[in-house]
């Protein structure tokens, strides 16, 4: 099976292409604000470094946040538009806080809590039991949280992408190895490996159904909330 996967939840961009038993070709670009213009043309540069045709692939993979609220939207913008060409393309999705906590290769049956910035002073927060490639154990589900909230969370590792303050709080307390900066950011090939394991990556049926689990509404609708005394829809909801 040819698979392609996008990370699009934070500042940097990743895209993946793999087939069983051969290396994964794999782009990073760094940097907030790139996504829109640069994910296609790094899709067709692994299509052409594998020597794969689009119309090959057989299964798409992205991350479904929460993350950067523009970065959700381009790749989910995204795998629709591909899914619509490519007829018959299973779409499969995972939670950025899963790649991360799979992005570090912990030991099997490792406990891997993963925190990142939810921005206000909270977290967003999930831990699983990571034992590849067999299956993943999810055993705190992805959601808000507080440094405290955690206290009572048992892992054998921590991965954290989050204000200084809030991560040594957390890790003072749990007192477990503490993954930090590049090495806990989410990969597209990481996602790759979520495809088909138990536990792990989720196929989509009615993709047009479909939003990425944004976390909470974006900032600058929050903002405007504010000053304008109304309420915007909540992009944040699961369609019914």
């Amino acid at each position: 099976m040819i698979a392609l996967g996008l990370e699009t939840a934070t500042d940097r961009l990743s895209v993946a292409l793999g087939r069983p038993g051969e290396p994964v070709i794999e782009r990073n670009l760094e940097g907030a604000r790139r996504h829109a213009a640069a994910l296609l043309p790094m899709v067709a540069e692994v299509l052409r470094e594998g020597g794969i045709p689009l119309e090959a692939v057989e299964a798409l993979a992205i991350a479904d946040g929460p993350g950067s609220f523009t970065g959700l939207r381009v790749g989910a913008a995204a795998v629709k538009a591909l899914a619509r060409v490519l007829p018959g393309l299973g779409v499969w999705t995972a939670s950025s806080l899963l790649v991360r906590a799979v992005a570090v290769s912990a030991p099997h049956g490792a406990r891997v809590l993963v925190v990142t910035s939810a921005l206000r002073g909270e977290l967003y927060a999930a831990c699983y039991r990571i034992d590849l490639p067999r299956q993943i154990e999810t055993l705190l589900e992805p959601g808000l949280a507080t440094p405290e909230s955690l206290h009572g969370a048992t892992a054998d590792l921590l991965v954290a992408d989050a204000p200084d303050k809030l991560v040594e709080r957390l890790a003072a307390r749990l007192e477990v190895p503490l993954v930090r900066g590049s090495a806990g950011l989410p990969s597209a090939a990481a996602l790759l490996t979520l495809v088909g394991v138990s536990g792990g990556a989720e196929r989509i049926g009615a993709l047009d159904n479909w939003e990425p689990t944004y976390g909470r509404p974006a900032e600058a609708q929050v903002k405007w909330e504010a000053t304008h005394g109304q309420t915007l829809p909540d992009p944040t909801r699961q369609p019914g």
